[in-house]
């Protein structure tokens, strides 16, 4: 695994225009990359679609990355992220998951280490997830690591919309009051 310090120096040089740099992040942030994105799509082919649009994104954007704001990984999977969730918008693609998936929600906890670069964070988070309600934890994580739009959470959790919508709203503002401290 590659180290936090060198991922902000690649970016860094990325920043630069640094062809090198960028093989080299590339090379390493890839397979984390694809691998959110073929979770949150499903589809090899849009998954290649988004992995390709977040990199030239990052090197577009590389010089905006702040390291007080976050781990340089996790700048980038939120960059690869918010692509799929564009492409999902835009083609009203649907997830296909099982009806057991709201059940399968301790096993996508497990997931979120993949945004976390180390062990700290990873459990801070998991920290912090336990200390939410259960209805803002299971939408947080539908909508995060399952692409879920508050419309699809609404009738998953058969909850009004507005609803749903206070859960993630409150949910994230206290998993940030939680991970500040």
């Amino acid at each position: 695994m590659i180290e936090e310090a060198e991922l902000v120096m690649l970016l860094g040089r990325v920043a630069c225009g640094d062809q090198n740099a960028f093989s080299r992040l590339y090379e390493t942030m890839s397979p984390r990359i694809y691998g959110l994105c073929m979770r949150l799509l499903g589809r090899r082919d849009l998954a290649e679609d988004v992995l390709q649009d977040a990199f030239v994104r990052i090197w577009h954007h590389a010089g905006e990355y702040h390291a007080e704001r976050g781990t340089p990984a996790g700048w980038m999977l939120t960059v690869a992220r918010y692509r799929a969730l564009d492409v999902l918008r835009r083609r009203r693609f649907e997830l296909s998951l099982d009806h057991d998936s709201l059940t399968e929600l301790a096993d996508a906890r497990l997931q979120a280490a993949d945004a976390a670069t180390d062990d700290t964070t990873f459990l801070a988070l998991q920290g912090c997830l336990e200390e939410i309600s259960p209805q803002q934890r299971d939408s947080i994580l539908q909508a995060f690591y399952h692409g879920q739009t508050h419309e699809q959470l609404a009738t998953r959790m058969q909850a009004p919309l507005g609803t749903v919508k206070s859960w993630v709203r409150r949910g994230l503002s206290s998993l940030k009051r939680c991970l500040e401290q």
